[in-house]
């Protein structure tokens, strides 16, 4: 007989974390989350990661993807709208890999013939 509590995993609570996808406006959140998920659903943060990562769960590591998918489609269509603060939309977006980098590197190749050497 296994210890520890009863799981709350159950097929009921699987279709009640799908919803949450196209629901989320409904609990008033601005873009779905991890953490709107957890209240939603009302279980906590670390066993929604955990059965995340349990190999007997895949259904739920696909919603836990489709939630970051979703989250990170709605960044980007609400920041390029404007509906979004766009520095609260880049914060955001970066936990997604998008990352705004600058080249600063320049490289430059140059060769003095004999002829050039005799000019100077």
């Amino acid at each position: 007989m296994p210890g520890g509590r009863p799981t709350h995993y159950k097929p009921e609570l699987v279709e009640k974390a799908r919803k949450y996808i196209t629901d989320y406006g409904k609990q008033d959140d601005q873009i779905p989350s991890v953490v709107g998920l957890c209240k939603w659903i009302g279980i906590s943060r670390s066993c929604i990661n955990r059965w995340g990562t349990e190999e007997d769960k895949p259904e739920f590591r696909d919603i836990l993807d489709e939630i970051n998918e979703t989250q990170s489609q709605v960044l980007i269509n609400k920041g390029l709208s404007g509906a979004f603060n766009s520095n609260i939309t880049k914060l955001v977006l970066g936990k997604h890999g998008y990352h705004d980098k600058v080249d600063n590197q320049t490289s430059m190749n140059v060769s003095i013939s004999s002829e050039d050497a005799d000019t100077l």
